[in-house]
């Protein structure tokens, strides 16, 4: 009777083992029966300055939060994260989390994640998706602002300017919401002034080494360029060298505004050689987590988080920068 009994008290323990390994009441994949969060992020790689310190913010608040992190880079390409989630969900994370490389695309695998009862989080970039409940929130900047204040100063700038202001973009990622939203923020500001022209707009890639190679052709192609708009510090960077093998002075012959503010173009700032960056900050870490426990607690969070941030002129970098986590 003892053996039968035991039996029963055992049998019992694993189905309540089974019941608490199918997600619980948290609606999430794991439901580790220990308590601890596990997440999935797919980045998108590691571009620019900016993202390496996005990525060290996740991963440092991911340790400090006590979350157990999963942890993919999609070298900025789509598939990878697509498929980086799918492999999440097989593994049955309690909670997804990734920054889109593009903002279509994504309603199959959202679905499936849905499907599967893990809550997805959007950092730093939105998708275009019409069914906002296949994600829980998004975390991130107001990229239309950004653009939107880098034309409002170049507006402001130029209104001692005599002749044309002639402008060369380097945009973004095709198809990223950053490269989207900066350019049409950008263009609604500039229509202020008809004698502020974009005269090239092109795609650098987030990165400086395409930003070099593509302000070198557009310089050739335009001399008549005196500024120059960048999507991010990285491009500006890049472009800033093709700029001075062109035998012209960053700063002055040609202006440069950026979106960013990481150390590298704060210091560009501070030298002169850029003349304006608004900030988007990299340091979402923290906030995520946060979301991540309220989520998987099954909690209700805003559909839409804004982070706060500023912009700086040369001097307002100088003093930034002795303080710079980024």
């Amino acid at each position: 009777m003892i053996r039968r009994v035991s039996a029963a008290i055992a049998a019992g323990l694993l189905v309540a083992a089974g019941l608490a390994g199918c997600g619980g009441d948290s609606g999430s994949g794991s439901g580790n029966d220990d308590g601890k969060i596990t997440m999935g992020f797919a980045q998108v790689g590691a571009e620019s300055g900016w993202r390496t310190a996005n990525t060290k913010s996740i991963q440092e608040s991911a340790k400090a939060a006590g979350i157990e992190l999963k942890f993919s880079d999609a070298q900025q390409k789509q598939e990878n994260q697509i498929k980086a989630i799918r492999s999440y969900i097989a593994q049955k994370v309690d909670v997804i989390a990734f920054s889109p490389v593009i903002e279509s695309g994504w309603d199959q695998v959202l679905k499936e994640a849905k499907d599967a009862e893990i809550p997805v989080i959007l950092t730093d970039r939105a998708v275009d998706s019409k069914d906002t409940s296949l994600y829980e929130t998004f975390i991130g900047s107001d990229f239309v602002l950004e653009g939107k204040k880098a034309g409002e100063w170049l507006v402001e700038d130029s209104k001692a300017a005599k002749g044309p202001v002639n402008v060369i973009q380097l945009e973004g990622t095709t198809g990223a919401a950053p490269a989207n939203d900066r350019k049409s923020g950008f263009a609604d500001a500039i229509k202020a002034d008809p004698k502020i022209k974009v005269v090239a707009s092109q795609d650098g890639d987030f990165t400086r080494a395409k930003g070099k190679e593509v302000m070198e052709a557009l310089l050739k192609a335009h001399p008549e360029t005196n500024v120059l708009y960048a999507h991010n510090d990285d491009m500006g960077l890049g472009a800033i060298e093709a700029i001075e093998a062109a035998g012209k002075k960053p700063g002055v012959d040609i202006k440069i505004v950026t979106v960013d503010a990481v150390k590298d173009g704060m210091t560009a700032l501070s030298e002169g050689k850029i003349n304006f960056i608004v900030e988007c900050s990299p340091l979402l870490g923290p906030q995520l987590m946060d979301l991540a426990k309220q989520v998987v607690d099954g909690k209700k969070v805003e559909k839409r988080i804004l982070t706060e941030e500023t912009t700086f002129t040369q001097e307002q970098a100088k003093a930034a920068l002795p303080e710079r986590k980024y």
